[in-house]
């Protein structure tokens, strides 16, 4: 199996209508999945949940990814994430992922640090699993 990385994974999660969300998580991340954004731990059930929340306001965006990196199961990278909201309004967070990988492939656990860019304080919840 393929590795998974954080554009697949986020354009699957958030843009790709043409998947569930179930679908789009059973791609990229492990049953036993864990996150923690800016010193927040989530488990798999809580950061589908926030998905799904995203998935309801997020209009289109794109990930443009900096750097990434693979050695053995370990990932990292630094990407930006650019969204427009239903609402017309627009956000883009760059986050710094470190990560381990299942041997499949999958993620196992991210940890990530958030840098809002461009949007507004209430935009603050797109990046966190919280």
């Amino acid at each position: 199996m393929a590795r998974t990385g954080i554009e697949a994974a986020l354009n699957d999660l958030l843009f790709n209508r043409d998947i569930t969300l179930d679908e789009a998580a059973d791609r990229h991340f492990a049953p036993d999945y864990r996150q923690r954004t800016d010193g927040a731990w989530a488990d798999r059930a809580e950061f589908l949940d926030h998905i799904g929340h995203l998935r309801g306001i997020v209009a289109d965006g794109r990930v443009e990814v900096h750097e990434e990196l693979y050695d053995g199961d370990k990932y990292a990278d630094r990407h930006t994430c650019h969204i427009t909201k239903n609402d017309g309004s627009t956000v883009a967070m760059e986050v710094y992922v470190f990560a381990s990988l299942t041997p499949e492939g999958l993620f196992r656990r991210i940890e990530e640090t958030t840098l809002m860019l461009q949007g507004s304080d209430a935009d603050r919840d797109l990046g966190s699993a919280r």
